[in-house]
């Protein structure tokens, strides 16, 4: 699977899991309602939907540039770690706004979460691309190619 489906497919399962981990452990971190947390879940999600094709666009493009191909584990973590760490920018002044909390209080909340999130993004990317394949720009080139 290559392209916009695999993208939607990706952003579809991803922000889903991620609404359910993140009402929960927001409502649980802010003693706030699970309804409550979850709207700054959803919100979050939106934002991160975003980021998710910006980040993903960038990141394939330098990646196809590379001379080595696949994805080993540095390359992994790279993603991982650049990915959340734009996240966290964006989300903090999200997270303080919603729940009327301080921005270093929502810093700390959301680090709770991206200690959960760089975790959860690693192996649901390796899942992901065990599952449905390598994309185009990490794909061995066949022999004789160039």
């Amino acid at each position: 699977m290559q392209g916009i489906k695999r993208r939607v497919v990706y952003i579809t399962l991803y922000e889903g899991i991620a609404i359910v981990v993140a009402s929960l452990g927001l409502a649980w971190m802010s003693g706030q309602g699970v309804g409550h947390s979850g709207v700054v879940a959803v919100m979050a999600s939106a934002i991160a939907i975003v980021w998710n094709l910006l980040f993903n666009s960038l990141f394939e493009r330098w990646e196809a540039r590379q001379a080595t191909r696949g994805r080993s584990l540095g390359r992994r973590i790279a993603h991982a770690i650049g990915f959340e760490g734009g996240l966290v920018m964006l989300l903090v002044p999200t997270i303080a706004w919603w729940l009327g909390i301080s921005l270093w209080d929502a810093l700390v909340m959301d680090l709770a979460l991206v200690v959960f999130f760089l975790v959860y993004t690693f192996v649901f990317n390796w899942v992901f691309d065990a599952v449905f394949g390598l994309p185009a720009s990490a794909a061995a080139q066949p022999a004789g190619a160039t």
